[in-house]
């Protein structure tokens, strides 16, 4: 927004009212975008809404979202989870194999994972590896199966108590796409308005930094037109000033969630329209009314299906995505927003064995978030650098990074080989060396993921470094991170109660109360390489017993009541977690 315009974004909580008369000016909705750049700084003028855009107002419908507060997710690239064919490439027969890996179904077992939902990595028909580029919002990508092995893997996950999201890519389609193809065929096609065009190249590049161009030329059409595409000319930006775009991924949803999905993971949520260069680029108003009206729109449909949105920036800004609470419990934009701030800050502690990043960031999440929604904490995934590549593989810092995530209110998320400690392939920054093949077992030459050649080479990190080699050792990874799942449901304040971070006086201790109802739960651990002996104050509305119940604690966790204090002692690299009442 320009100095001289009001940003509603940091205005508190934003009521329809002020929210309609500020989304679109009537030029911009009739494409003026297309024809000349936008102004640098838009005019402090009255905008109103295009009717498409409108459909939100309907405040009747509440989400119902208690099955994700405190839910263990975890997220599959199938492409490199496990092939059921031997034409290696991973398939959908080849996850539903393994589900009971992820989760049997049976609390009474212990050698499952026990994650509570999968989020799928794209799933629908697409040129490229990845499939961020979809052709086909309807169909299954070829390489993964058809629709009846989707429906056999939703059933066979829900039987389990397993729930399924899949990656709804909101912002862009393949440059493959029917609708682009149409729309680049003419100026005069009916689908010419369903993407972003303008008559010449106003040298935007992209807002995260680079020289990379995000206006491209039509190849058909030299010198004649130019295209948006925030991320480069193969993902051409869709045009949400047309409401018959939103209306048709509307549509799309629907599709979807009549069939058993349990929501979406939306992609690239910041830059749904573009209002000029630079900044500009993200975080509009219009953005924001898009997301809420889709939002509305699967409410109204679906109110237990999920919304996660992909907003990477700072935590201030993701706040914002939540929309308001006052007249939609949980926020009537995006329910959920991936903690990124969260994330850096979680591996900053840890590598550099201080408490600050974590307790800091906490406490910003919980001035600037909107009371009551579900946070999404994370680790890393699958654009950035594999966890167990940051922390050099070393053992104690892998679970403490654990053992922080997994205490945490919310609904963490956890990238698919990162409870084994799967590394980076080796090299540079290609995005497939953050997303190789999972190796279930250490047997050459298919590690238990493919009987034929894998479609990327496997990361040889040792041979415990697979599924099979961790199972059943109870030191491992693996086990820690079942062993915090399972201690997880088992609480209702490590699920879903509140936090509070404790002052412990101590710069590598963190220290944390979770509550819920009657229960209250310390949590801390120890990022130093010494030892620490603390005594730690806790608010008076605590009933302390002398002996606190140990729900985990790593050799050497000690906590005694005394005073109406807590003695606390700790190893390096050590987490306990005790049940104070």
């Amino acid at each position: 927004m320009g100095t001289g315009t009001p940003n509603p974004l940091q205005a508190g909580p934003r009521r329809r009212a002020s929210l309609v008369a500020l989304v679109f000016l009537a030029g911009l909705a009739a494409g003026a975008c297309r024809s000349s750049a936008p102004p640098a700084e838009p005019p402090a003028v009255a905008r109103t809404v295009p009717e498409g855009l409108a459909r939100a107002a309907d405040g009747e419908v509440q989400w119902r979202h208690e099955w994700v507060r405190g839910a263990v997710f975890y997220e599959v690239f199938v492409r490199s989870f496990a092939d059921s064919d031997g034409d290696g490439i991973g398939d959908l027969p080849g996850l539903v194999a393994h589900l009971d890996d992820l989760n049997d179904g049976d609390p009474a077992t212990g050698r499952d994972l026990g994650v509570d939902a999968l989020w799928l990595m794209p799933v629908f028909a697409s040129p490229s590896y990845h499939g961020y580029d979809v052709t086909d919002y309807e169909a299954i990508e070829p390489d993964y199966g058809a629709e009846d092995d989707f429906e056999r893997l939703l059933a066979e996950a829900h039987r389990r108590g397993i729930r399924v999201i899949v990656d709804l890519v909101l912002n862009h389609t393949s440059s493959e796409h029917p609708w682009f193809r149409e729309a680049a065929s003419s100026p005069a096609s009916p689908r010419r308005d369903w993407y972003v065009w303008r008559p010449d190249d106003p040298g935007w590049t992209q807002p995260w930094g680079g020289t990379n161009p995000t206006w491209h030329p039509l190849p058909s059409s030299p010198g004649g037109a130019f295209y948006y595409g925030i991320f480069w000319g193969g993902m051409p930006d869709l045009n949400y000033r047309n409401p018959a775009v939103l209306t048709e991924m509307e549509r799309i949803a629907d599709l979807w969630l009549d069939r058993g999905v349990d929501g979406f993971r939306l992609d690239a949520t910041r830059h749904l329209v573009a209002d000029g260069p630079g900044a500009l680029q993200n975080d509009t108003p219009e953005t924001h009314a898009v997301l809420e009206a889709f939002a509305a729109h699967v409410r109204r449909r679906h109110p237990e299906a999920v919304l996660v949105g992909e907003n990477w920036t700072d935590t201030a800004t993701i706040a914002t995505y939540f929309g308001s609470t006052e007249r939609i419990a949980g926020g009537d934009e995006l329910p959920m927003s991936f903690d990124f701030p969260l994330a850096e800050a979680i591996l900053e502690a840890v590598k550099g064995g201080v408490a600050e990043p974590v307790a800091t960031t906490l406490a910003e999440v919980e001035r600037l978030y909107p009371p009551g929604v579900i946070d999404a904490p994370f680790l890393t995934n699958h654009d950035q650098v594999r966890l167990a590549t940051q922390l050099g593989g070393d053992p104690v810092r892998l679970r403490l990074a654990a053992s922080i995530l997994l205490t945490l209110p919310g609904a963490p998320f956890l990238y698919y080989g990162e409870e084994i400690g799967l590394p980076n392939g080796p090299g540079g920054g290609d995005d497939r060396l953050k997303r190789t093949p999972m190796p279930w077992n250490g047997e050459e030459p298919g590690h238990g993921f493919t009987r034929g050649k894998p479609w990327f080479p496997f990361v040889v990190a040792g041979p415990e470094v697979s599924v099979a080699a961790q199972r059943d050792v109870p030191g491992s990874l693996l086990a820690r991170y079942r062993e915090l799942i399972r201690l997880r449901h088992a609480s209702e304040a490590l699920g879903k109660g509140e936090i509070e971070v404790l002052d412990t006086g101590e710069p590598a201790l963190l220290a944390y109360l979770r509550r819920a109802g009657d229960e209250t739960v310390l949590v801390a651990h120890e990022l130093g390489a010494s030892p620490v002996a603390a005594t730690l104050t806790v608010p008076g509305t605590v009933l302390l017993t002398e002996s606190p119940e140990p729900l985990l604690a790593d050799p050497g966790a000690k906590l005694r009541a005394r005073d109406g204090a807590l003695e606390i002692a700790l190893p390096p690299g050590a987490t306990g977690i005790w049940r104070l009442q």
